[in-house]
């Protein structure tokens, strides 16, 4: 869903396009506690720095894992949100608490159908 898509930006009314290029553990590139989703915005990089606790968060209430095209699938919702949102405000990253990392996921789950509104 959010690997490769195209949305609006809410201020200025242009076709956005975000395509995923990569993911990193910041923790080995910058010493951070989260794993780091790149996109190309329109060809200009954006990063998602998800927050490392959300992986045990997640296993410790659900016994699943959050795997990488899951991240994925994470920080794009995120991403997607912001533009819509009219919140992208031209940075070239965004972090993102364990709250917020669960909800984004959350969201996910539920657009896939593998969530229901209660959970």
């Amino acid at each position: 869903m959010y690997q490769d898509f195209k949305t609006v930006e809410r201020w200025t009314g242009e076709p956005v396009r975000c395509t995923f290029q990569c993911i990193v553990m910041a923790i080995a590139t910058r010493h951070a506690d989260a794993v780091d989703v790149k996109f190309l915005v329109n060809e200009r990089p954006v990063w998602v720095a998800l927050a490392h606790g959300a992986w045990e968060a997640h296993r410790s209430q659900t016994g699943h894992a959050i795997t990488d095209p899951l991240a994925v699938e994470i920080a794009g919702h995120y991403l997607r949100t912001i533009l819509e949102n009219g919140e992208e405000s031209g940075r070239e990253m965004y972090t993102l608490n364990v709250a917020e990392t669960l909800q984004h996921l959350d969201a996910v789950l539920q657009e896939a159908g593998m969530l229901t509104a209660g959970k």
